[in-house]
């Protein structure tokens, strides 16, 4: 008798796990995301529905499959930043390098998928939440990486103006996406509103939280 290692046990959670987003998104694509079930989902990926919630457990988080990614984004960039780098600057060329890449978590997911979450009410609500949280992530790490008091309203209020431009930034990509541009015009296009963006802040930020 043989047993599967943990290795390859977390191999087929991973493939299972893609298996069941990639059947939804199909779905989601196809009917629109408010008129398939879970229950749909599970017959096209051929598991059981508690199997589909295991995975994830938001209908959401099957069309944001990278939602923990996405929310830890601007905190991983600022946490990670070099000597002598401001977190503005670190953001500025993190979202610079994404932009170049075409990057989904900035936005770049095609005409089809961008129609889809601008339709439903649901998952225009779940991209909020998902910025909220994304803001809120980066003002505990400013609050860390500045050593500032619990009652020092610094952090909160700098995470919020870098995260309006990150959401900023984000509906840019999806605009042009949404108007049929294609992936390196949009690409050229939010480099050239970035750079816009980034120097508006400087005078600002650009000192604040140099490591």
């Amino acid at each position: 008798m043989t047993t599967e290692t943990p290795g390859l046990r977390e191999l087929k959670k991973q493939e299972t796990r893609q298996l069941i987003s990639d059947r939804a998104t199909h779905l989601f694509l196809e009917r629109g995301f408010e008129d398939t079930t879970i229950a749909d989902i599970a017959a096209a990926a051929r598991v059981a529905k508690k199997t589909v919630t295991n995975y994830f457990a938001r209908k959401e988080d099957l069309a944001f499959d990278r939602h923990e990614e996405f929310t830890a984004g601007l905190a991983r960039t600022v946490a990670g930043r070099g000597a002598g780098e401001s977190a503005l600057a670190a953001l500025r060329a993190a979202f610079l390098a994404a932009a170049q890449r075409h990057d989904p978590v900035i936005g770049f997911s095609g005409r089809a998928f961008a129609h889809m979450i601008t339709e439903s009410p649901t998952l225009t609500a779940r991209l909020r939440e998902l910025h909220e949280l994304r803001e809120a992530a980066l003002a505990d790490v400013l609050a860390a990486e500045t050593d500032a008091e619990p009652d020092d309203v610094t952090p909160r209020a700098v995470a919020a103006q870098l995260g309006a431009a990150d959401r900023v930034l984000f509906g840019e990509v999806v605009r042009r996406t949404l108007g049929g541009q294609a992936g390196k015009a949009i690409a050229a296009a939010v480099t050239a509103s970035a750079r816009r963006v980034y120097d508006l802040l400087e005078p600002a930020l650009g000192e604040y939280a140099v490591r």
